[in-house]
């Protein structure tokens, strides 16, 4: 998988994206990443990519010709059209399922925009989609770009160690992750279920999907609201909210 990022601020990109499980991802070659300078595409001696907005108001606007020029270096250097998408509190909400989707294009080019967000040209001639990481605004569009890298990242062919990593994580599979113990089996008072350190792994896998469904239940009943339950399921539901009424 090729992303490209284009930022004013692509140091402080660089230095996220460069650590941890997705620099080692970028090292072994399972993916590649370049940050671009938008102010690189600037015309004047100040390398300003902003000006103020028509019909007034407050704030600057990111002007169209630089972001155009970028975009049309990138796809130039990879030899393709990029799937462009821009970070924006008026996108689509991102989730595990668009992640799941936006994952099958080889080539991204991201977009942070910045003041009061980039002129609806750019939108309208380049943009491919837009997408938000939450119902609020932020300073700029380096954070949710970085959150948004980092999730598709994981995605993607040879960044994780196998397909386990992700495809039991919460809301892969529209349900939260089931509880997770370690060592030691006692601690203070406390105690592994019994069943995880069993051997027995049709048991184990049961537990799990019982308590990824419990922990859904719990925390986040709005995500079973949209997942078709079996019979088995809800007999699962009610037994645990049975067994624990008191």
């Amino acid at each position: 998988m090729k992303i490209d990022l284009v930022t004013l601020f692509p140091e402080m990109c660089e230095s996220v994206l460069g650590e941890s499980i997705i620099g080692r991802a970028q090292k072994s070659g399972a993916l590649e990443i370049k940050c671009h300078q938008l102010r690189d595409y600037a015309f004047d001696k100040h390398r300003r990519v902003d000006d103020t907005t028509y019909g007034g108001g407050m704030g600057m606007v990111m002007k169209c010709e630089p972001i155009a020029l970028c975009f049309e270096d990138i796809e130039k250097q990879r030899g393709v059209k990029p799937y462009f998408i821009y970070m924006s509190p008026q996108g689509k909400p991102l989730t595990q399922e668009k992640l799941k989707e936006l994952s099958k294009h080889e080539n991204i080019c991201v977009l942070a925009g910045h003041y009061e967000g980039v002129d609806q040209r750019v939108i309208d001639e380049f943009i491919d989609e837009e997408i938000s990481i939450g119902d609020y605004v932020l300073t700029g569009g380096e954070l949710p770009a970085l959150v948004f890298i980092d999730a598709l990242s994981r995605l993607a062919p040879g960044v994780l160690s196998n397909d386990e990593c992700f495809t039991e994580e919460s809301h892969f599979n529209g349900l939260l992750e089931y509880p997770q113990y370690t060592k030691p089996i006692e601690w203070r008072g406390l105690e592994v279920p019994p069943v995880l350190y069993s051997g027995d792994h049709a048991k184990v896998d049961r537990w799990r999907y019982e308590h990824s469904l419990i922990n859904t239940a719990v925390k986040r009943p709005d995500m079973l609201e949209r997942k078709n339950l079996s019979e088995d399921d809800e007999n699962i539901l009610k037994k645990h909210f049975s067994d624990n009424s008191d």
